[in-house]
Order: structure tokens, then sequence, then C-alpha cells
């Protein structure tokens, strides 16, 4: 255990060195933010303020994982998934730097990405040889619903939900990154106690173990972004680190079978996409508005609330969430051994 506490620890030590001459870097490059013109007005004073700094979430993360994981299959492709999401989001945001605008690459385009991550993601799921595959445990009942080939699509689903939902929250100072810090440490808490479950000690499993080393890496380094994210910024994450986040929280869900729990481990994601899509139908068959703006964080600022004041209230949901999450695993685990 003491590998898991040791990766963290690097993940966040990498994060913070190294975060003044990443960011100066950026700077030095004019790698800045475009602000969509359809946003609250006070986001135009952060037109210019580095992003793309998820690369320092991932490269920190990356270092402390491989340093310190057993190279199980189950911790690779958590982090093939992490990292392959992170790349179709450096893509969008180097569209973004290349043509000066809020806009990168095209949702097609994304999807289709996405859908090439989702393939290799079963692929690999299948390779660790993890038990009921191919069916999906739902909540309360113990049921596993069987999907036969249908779970490649599911599982496209997860990823590209996950990753899209983390993306449509990047948009206050250290939302998504303070969320995502809290999904990550749910997950890893969650690997914690299945390795312990798994058997006496030398005799655990150690795919269980990989898992919780890649969750708290990842726990690190996001730790160590969130020092310079926090408000006000003094750099973005960019869909660099929105999608590879949400393709983590993605592959942690898959590789644990608990793809359901996610609604509640990514619970204020769904709730920030949701609000993109009712604002998207409402408006598209009745041309009217639910919210004033979305994604719904967007809503609360045009009330007046403060950046800080939206990001603790959703941090706190967002812990609400988890901890139903947790809660539901832990039952989940002592009944059905998942």
């Amino acid at each position: 255990m003491t590998r898991v506490f040791i990766a963290g620890i690097v993940a966040g030590l990498i994060s913070i060195i190294a975060g003044p001459r990443f960011i100066d870097f950026l700077r030095r490059k004019e790698l800045g933010q475009q602000i969509r013109e359809e946003g609250p007005e006070r986001h135009f004073v952060k037109k210019g303020t580095p992003t793309a700094g998820g690369i320092l979430i991932l490269i920190a993360a990356s270092i402390a994982f491989f340093a310190f994981s057993k190279y199980e299959l189950t911790g690779l492709t958590v982090f093939f998934v992490t990292l392959s999401c992170g790349a179709i989001g450096f893509l969008d945001d180097f569209i973004k730097f290349t043509h000066k605008r809020s806009l990168g690459l095209s949702g097609r385009w994304k999807l289709l990405l996405l859908a090439c991550v989702a393939a290799g993601t079963g692929y690999l799921a299948h390779r660790a040889g993890l038990t009921h595959l191919t069916s999906v445990l739902l909540p309360v009942t113990g049921y596993r619903l069987p999907l036969g080939p249908f779970w490649y699509v599911f599982i496209f689903l997860v990823i590209a939900g996950a990753a899209n939902g983390v993306n449509l929250s990047d948009g206050l100072d250290g939302l998504a990154a303070g969320t995502a810090i809290i999904s990550f440490f749910t997950f890893t808490t969650m690997a914690v106690l299945t390795y312990i479950r798994s058997g006496s000690p030398g005799h655990r499993s150690p795919d269980k173990l990989d898992l919780a080393i890649a969750g708290a890496a990842l726990v690190g380094g996001t730790i160590g972004f969130l020092w310079y994210n926090a408000f006000p910024a003094e750099v973005f994450m960019g869909d660099t680190g929105a999608m590879a986040l949400g393709g983590a929280m993605a592959g942690f869900a898959i590789m644990m079978k608990v793809e359901v729990l996610l609604l509640f481990i990514g619970g204020v994601y769904l709730i920030e996409a949701l609000s993109v899509i009712i604002q998207v139908f409402t408006f598209k068959f009745f041309n009217r508005r639910v919210f004033l703006i979305a994604p719904i964080h967007h809503t609360f600022e045009m009330k007046g609330w403060s950046e800080t004041k939206i990001m603790v209230r959703f941090w706190i949901l967002h812990g609400i969430l988890c901890a139903v999450g947790f809660g539901l695993f832990y039952q989940y685990y002592l009944k059905f051994r998942v």
C-alpha cells in the first residue's frame, strides 16, 4: 500500500514544482484561452490565460504511475483511456490555438476518435480477463444486465459521456479540477478496498493495486494543477485535461465493473451535460430556454453568484454524490463480490 501513497505524493510534487515553469512555457508560446462570445461578460478578462494545462496533470500522473505500477493490464488500460482522450483534447486545443477561436475539433471527429478509444478499451478489458465482462450490475437489485456485443456500444457511451461531461464542467476556475480530485479519491478508495478484500497479505490481487496506484497518481497530479488553477486561475486545463480526466473516470468505471456508479461518482458532470441537452432540445423544438445559459454553472453566474461560491457548492454537491456512489459500492462489494 506504500506504493499508493508515494505515487500520489510524487505526482503532486511534480505538478506543483513544475507548474511555474510550465505556465511560463505556455505564455511564451502564446497558448492562451479563447473565450466564446455568448458566455458571461466577466469571462472576457480571462482571454489569453494559458491553457492546455492538462498536459501538466498527465505528465505528473504518468511519471508517478509508471514509476510505481506493477504494469498490470487493469491500470495500464485506465492510463490508455486517459492518455488517448487527452490526445483528442490536445488536438482540439491545438486547433483553437492555430485558428485563434473558441471552437476546435468538430463533434463528428471527436466522436469518431472516441469510438476508436472505446474499441481499444474493450479489447484491453477482454484481454484483462474481467469477470462478467459484457454485463452490467444494476444498483440495489444485484441483477446483472447482459449486453452481449452491445457492451462495446455501452462503453463508448460511458467514455464519450464522461469525457464530454468533464469538458462541459471546465468553465469556472477550479471547478473541474476540484470535482475530479473527489472522483479520483473515491475510485482510489474503492480500489484499495477491493485490493484488501482480494486475499490475505501476500496473496492479494496486483491488478487491484495497480488501479489504486493509478487513482492516487491522478489525485496527486490534479491537486498540483489545482494549486495554480484555483481562483483567479493562472492556467486552465483546456480540453487536453478535461477530456483526459473524464476518460480516466470512464476507465476506472469500466475496469472495476462499476459503470452504473459513474452516474454518482461523476454526478456533477452528468448534471452539467443534462443542462446542455435540455437547453438545446427545448430551444430547438419549442424555441424556449430552460436556463439563462448552459452549462448550468453559467446560469448561477448570471444570477450573480461568484465563481468561488459556485465552485465550492458544486464541490460539496459532488462530494455528497460520490459518497452515495461509494456507499452503494461498499454494499455491492460485500454482497455480490464485485
